[in-house]
């Protein structure tokens, strides 16, 4: 049976609980806030993303914003000939 991963996480998250529970630095979350793939919400003056968010992302359901997001010009392109 499948778990439902949302019930155990909370509503809201700063960039800091993000990064942990992604195990990267905080620098590479607020980059993918940048990009466009990780949506937030403003409560307070604070960035938080939230935690439905964040599961489906660990289920590898990305959030339709995130197809919207362009890659950087000549990214996969190599120089020369």
């Amino acid at each position: 049976m499948k778990k439902n991963v949302t019930n155990q996480v909370p509503r809201l998250l700063s960039i800091p609980e993000v990064a942990w529970l992604l195990g990267v630095d905080n620098s590479a979350v607020c980059r993918a806030i940048h990009a466009g793939v990780l949506p937030v919400v403003r409560r307070r003056g604070r960035v938080l993303v939230s935690g439905h968010v964040l599961a489906h992302l660990a289920a590898g359901a990305l959030p339709e914003s995130a197809g919207s997001a362009k890659p950087p010009a000549g990214a996969g392109e190599r120089g020369g000939a």
